[in-house]
């Protein structure tokens, strides 16, 4: 918790006044008892109705302030908390997009979400209610107490030995429900993980029939989940009764008590009230004390949470030399800083090349890549294929730096990729993913993403070549039209024609479709890859794909098996040399047939 006080260092007058506006309300309600005692001792003694009248007037005005003050507090204590939130949400996003896909691999992306809302709301909370409460329960406690020794030393007494009672009661039940609640936390997250896979995977439960056993373990995760809070819960019950046995008891006491004293002439009957009444406050503000360290307790683990994320370190180290494109491939102009002698413009330097390259994900156990050893001239298009869980993703995702190399290396125009700046890398390669993300806005804004500066001119020669143009013309508002978030109102593969034309609006130096056609017909995929090729420059490209009509026209096709090369050449020698490809080309020849998914 410590680590993220700093973000707090922006209102520290809002985190001094919050509490103070806190203890000056509870001066206030400390007072209140007295006023009530003069009351009763002169006003209603004497039958002095004026005198009732002003003392009545004077706790309307405490009131009043007390209102006011709490307000301030409350809004003191809201900013401090909010803007402390926003922060903290701003730097946590901001070190998760600075982490690789390793670190995303190995956290998961539902853990980080999880830690961005509903672990900085609790911390926010934890905040709000420490900046209120932390020392108002405290003060008026031991406010209330000392007050109880001003009027009477010896009835006072009863308040010495039902505090600690209370404080064992109190605390003693939090401390019990405390890991209870830690339970029941991690079992309502258990029911969750199982409604949101049914959620996500309602298709599959239907198609295999499944929703009577799917409810059935529902149903017996949501009843050990009920158990478990009907336990905690009747713990956290006996709070209330054993308080107010307490309290009562201790009033009863104190109302005998205060009564001998009356009747001695120590104390007046106001006193004996005034002293009820700060047995009440004492009783109210020790709850609530508990409720605050269960809350703060809460706040301390995803606080924790929050913090390992933070200790998380990106395992990629960003280089220093800027990246220069190779000559001709449409790159106008050097990213990252000055141009630095293009080392790609020699024809002996390839502009891609896998030397000897090993890769172990991270708590992969075994290699998922081994001995990848090619390389790519500047303007070749190289089909890599293989079965499922060949190392396809793999291989591609080295030449970005998603992953390093766990052995050999990966160039990119004669340098280590590890040598450059990742942002100017990044910015002459263009991605399109497996799976195909587009965000919530215009056609036009998502297109943008490629090229920020990029006319509504180049955004439709770049779907022209994605062979997107056409349905997106026919939409109402052409550019403007408005896609939903994850692009849920275009079916599969107008999807993946966008992402393919944001790739290509940028003009990238190096242009990776990651099996980015799967969901196109034959027909369209070919189009593509011939508009891909008739663009002007030199654009290297990659097509990771399963199907080998998509990559049998590919200048060099690389063809893996269990993360290692079975055979690298054009398709004619690949037929005659390699098995591996061989059966794959055998097995869907004739059978890929066309049909937009």
């Amino acid at each position: 918790m410590k680590k993220l006080l700093v973000y707090l260092k922006d209102y520290k007058k809002e985190s001094v006044l919050g509490p103070l506006f806190k203890l000056l309300e509870a001066s206030f309600e400390l007072a209140v008892p007295l006023v009530m005692a003069a009351i009763i001792d002169v006003g209603v003694a004497n039958a002095d109705m004026p005198y009732i009248m002003r003392m009545c007037l004077v706790l309307v005005l405490l009131a009043l302030v007390g209102m006011v003050s709490a307000v301030t507090a409350q809004y003191f204590a809201a900013k401090a908390a909010v803007g402390f939130a926003t922060g903290l949400r701003h730097a946590l996003f901001a070190h998760i997009e600075s982490l690789s896909f390793s670190e995303m691999d190995t956290v998961g992306t539902s853990t980080l979400i999880t830690r961005m809302t509903s672990d900085v709301n609790q911390v926010q909370n934890g905040v709000n209610l420490v900046l209120r409460l932390f020392l108002r329960s405290p003060f008026i406690v031991f406010g209330a107490m000392v007050m109880a020794f001003t009027i009477d030393v010896r009835a006072a007494l009863v308040f010495v030995v039902v505090i600690p009672l209370l404080s064992v009661v109190v605390f003693g039940i939090m401390l019990v429900s405390i890991p209870l609640y830690k339970k029941v936390q991690a079992a309502l997250d258990r029911v969750l993980g199982i409604t949101r896979e049914n959620l996500t995977g309602s298709r599959v439960i239907r198609a295999f029939n499944k929703e009577e056993d799917e409810i059935a373990e529902f149903g017996e995760r949501n009843q050990a989940l009920t158990q478990m809070q009907l336990f905690v819960g009747k713990i956290s019950a006996l709070m209330n009764p054993l308080t107010y046995v307490l309290i009562n008891g201790a009033t009863i006491v104190l109302v005998w008590t205060g009564a001998v004293r009356v009747d001695e002439g120590y104390i007046t009957q106001g006193e004996v009230v005034a002293l009820v009444n700060y047995m009440s406050q004492i009783l109210v503000e020790l709850v609530k004390l508990a409720n605050l360290i269960i809350n703060v307790n809460k706040s301390l683990a995803c606080a924790n949470r929050i913090a390992s994320v933070f200790e998380t370190e990106s395992s990629l180290a960003d280089g220093t030399v800027p990246y220069a494109a190779a000559p001709g491939t449409g790159m106008p102009e050097t990213s990252g800083g000055e141009a630095v002698q293009n080392v790609g413009a020699s024809t002996h330097v390839p502009a891609v090349e896998f030397s000897h390259v090993s890769l172990v994900y991270a708590k992969g156990g075994g290699e998922a890549l081994s001995d990848i050893d090619f390389s790519v001239r500047a303007g070749e298009t190289v089909g890599i294929i293989g079965g499922t869980g060949s190392g396809k993703s793999s291989v591609v995702n080295l030449i970005p730096r998603f992953y390093d190399v766990t052995k050999g290396c990966v160039r990119v125009n004669g340098r280590d990729v590890r040598e450059y700046a990742m942002r100017g890398l990044r910015d002459g390669i263009g991605v399109v993913p497996q799976k195909a993300v587009l965000f919530h806005g215009t056609i036009r804004e998502n297109m943008k993403w490629g090229n920020p500066d990029a006319s509504d001119e180049a955004i439709l020669e770049a779907l022209e070549v994605a062979q997107a143009r056409d349905f997106v013309e026919a939409k109402e508002g052409v550019l403007d039209y408005v896609i939903e978030q994850g692009g849920k109102n275009l079916s599969g593969g107008q999807r993946q024609r966008l992402t393919i034309a944001r790739a290509v609006v940028k003009k990238p130096d190096i242009l990776i479709l990651d099996d980015s056609a799967s969901a196109l017909d034959l027909a369209t995929d070919a189009a593509l890859r011939g508009a891909i090729k008739r663009m002007q420059g030199q654009m290297t490209v990659f097509i990771v794909s399963q199907r080998a009509a998509s990559i049998r026209h590919a200048d060099k096709i690389v063809v893996l098996e269990d993360g290692a090369v079975a055979g690298i050449g054009a398709h004619e020698e690949l037929q005659k040399n390699c098995a591996v490809y061989r059966e794959i080309y055998d097995s869907q020849f004739g059978e890929a047939t066309g049909g937009e998914r």
